[in-house]
């Protein structure tokens, strides 16, 4: 996979190169602003670009927004936002351009290098990584107008478990069902946020996203 790196911090920019480099990725380009992000993908095309959100020169938002403005002049790279921070205005933008090919996680909420290798490897597919606490704080966001009021309990459990991209037999198996149990869960799920046919994995992708395009 051709990756390119925006992180302000020259010591995880490095590690995550050497990380990614080690199993064998290839890191086309780092960055530590996020302008030369932007130049960095047109460039040299990556499949995947890694970016922290709070970069120079503001140390606010910079990354989010130039992956935002990344989603719409390259919409086949994917993102994958690796920040200590859950930014929920820009990122309720982001989540909700192009369901596929996004990811959220959170630095200090990583606990084994499989599990950040395999986030990367879904949205370079396509797919979806989306930390649990990154929903939950999008999620508080959106509660004014909450169109998942319609969902029972353990479908917004369900819903949790979709976002972070679980197959259907991993939910069974975190909630301690059955995997038909979930299954009619996710149906509910679709039918309730009366979610129109797409290819399986998007719509479980847009059923998460659905109440963020409320906000």
């Amino acid at each position: 996979m051709r990756i390119v790196i925006a992180e302000d911090s020259a010591i995880i920019r490095a590690g995550l190169s050497r990380l990614l480099t080690h199993h064998g990725h290839t890191v086309v380009a780092e960055t530590g602003r996020a302008e030369e992000l932007r130049a960095a993908v047109a460039e040299h095309l990556p499949d995947l670009a890694v970016v922290d959100i709070r970069m120079p020169p503001g140390y606010t938002d910079e990354g989010l927004r130039a992956a935002i403005a990344l989603r719409g002049s390259h919409p086949g790279v994917g993102i994958l936002l690796f920040s200590q921070y859950v930014e929920t205005r820009y990122a309720t933008e982001l989540l909700t351009g192009n369901p596929g090919g996004v990811g959220y996680l959170l630095k200090d909420r990583v606990s084994a290098v499989e599990d950040f290798l395999a986030a990367l490897d879904r949205v370079a597919a396509g797919g979806t990584a989306l930390d649990p606490e990154v929903v939950a704080q999008l999620m508080r966001a959106g509660r004014r107008r909450d169109p998942l009021a319609v969902l029972t309990g353990r479908e917004r459990d369900v819903l949790a478990l979709m976002a972070e991209g679980r197959s259907n037999t991993a939910i069974a198996r975190l909630l301690r069902v059955g995997e038909r149990a979930v299954e009619k869960h996710v149906s509910n799920i679709f039918t309730k946020l009366t979610l129109p046919p797409a290819r399986d994995d998007h719509r479980r992708v847009l059923a998460v996203l659905a109440f963020l395009q409320q906000n």
